[in-house]
């Protein structure tokens, strides 16, 4: 069945359901009088200013009937984490809310990983600076692919490898293949920390 669309109320119930057990006095409700965060430079609105600017982050987002999808989520989630509507939570909520959004579309979720929280950070940057969606746009298309890839070759390949050893077979150097994978210009995807692949994918190098 497909998720109900994003609204107010479901972004509550599942910060409730993230923080309960954590802190209860903050789970499930907007920061409030006298509630202010700051991360780094960036200070967020104030509590007066949560609901309505909510309110209009969502109409936008529901209003939004393009079919880039990813342009519309990664708007979402940087206007999001721009309000920082809660008290704590908020960057789990609001990576939550991705693969909320991504599973209404029936697709598979995504995770942003450590060693891909610099790039993350940037793209916080670059918003706040003109308004560039780019970079978390690259950001939701790469961990989309990589997640899609996933899918793709534990449904149809009969035997997957590590990178290293598909490498090894085709008689590429391994950094080649890696940088391939990182770009999703190669079907690879993460386990565990480890690159892996369709054994039978015939790799053509980019002329």
């Amino acid at each position: 069945a497909q998720e109900k669309e994003i609204s107010k109320k479901n972004i509550l119930l599942l910060h409730k359901m993230l923080i309960s057990n954590i802190d209860d006095k903050i789970a499930g409700r907007f920061r409030k009088k006298g509630e202010y965060v700051r991360v780094g430079t960036h200070v967020a609105p104030g509590p007066e200013q949560i609901e309505k600017t909510m309110s209009s982050i969502l109409l936008e987002y529901s209003s939004n009937l393009s079919p880039y999808f990813i342009d519309r989520i990664a708007k979402f989630h940087l206007d999001f984490e721009t309000v920082h509507p809660f008290c704590d939570g908020n960057g789990r909520i609001g990576r939550v809310l991705i693969n909320y959004q991504l599973l209404r579309l029936e697709l598979p979720i995504i995770i942003i990983r450590n060693k891909e929280k610099q790039k993350y950070y940037k793209a916080f940057n670059d918003y706040s600076f003109d308004k560039n969606t780019k970079t978390m746009e690259k950001i939701i298309f790469l961990a989309l692919s990589e997640s899609l890839h996933k899918r793709i070759a534990y449904l149809k390949s009969k035997q997957i490898i590590t990178l290293s050893e598909y490498s090894k077979k085709i008689k590429k150097p391994a950094p080649v293949i890696l940088n391939a994978a990182r770009r999703q210009t190669v079907p690879a995807f993460r386990e565990k920390g480890v690159w892996k692949i369709n054994a039978d994918f015939k790799y053509k190098p980019k002329k």
